[in-house]
């Protein structure tokens, strides 16, 4: 069992930064994919913002490349996502998720992770 907790979240202004964190229990290395994805309201499909490889290959939601950047230390298995020039539509609840592969092509479908972490509230406004 894997069990994720993330941080970080909180208010930012328009082109503010954030950075958050997921923990991960035990040695997660580098045998799972690791996704940041997000919901913007209950009624909504979280979908995916990023995922990251255990060999560090990286996919990006469209709207967010170039402002966010995945990143992992599988030694201390944690994974991040650095969010710089944040917008309001950036406003969702932040979830991390893992799965467990060793393809070299990251995993950007939701039901493909098998651990989520419970999330982390961004918002983004003035």
């Amino acid at each position: 069992q894997v069990q994720l907790v993330e941080s970080g979240g909180g208010l930012v202004q328009p082109g503010g930064s954030l950075s958050l964190s997921c923990a991960a229990s035990g040695s997660i290395g580098s045998d799972y994919d690791m996704g940041w994805y997000r919901r913007q309201s209950p009624e909504k499909p979280r979908v995916l913002v990023a995922v990251i490889t255990g060999g560090g290959i990286t996919s990006y939601k469209e709207s967010v490349r170039g402002r966010f950047t995945i990143s992992r230390d599988n030694t201390n298995n944690t994974v991040y996502l650095q969010m710089n020039s944040l917008k309001p539509e950036d406003t969702a609840v932040y979830y991390c998720a893992a799965y467990r592969t060793f393809s070299e092509t990251p995993s950007t479908r939701p039901e493909d992770y098998k651990y989520w972490g419970q999330g982390t509230q961004v918002t983004v406004s003035s």
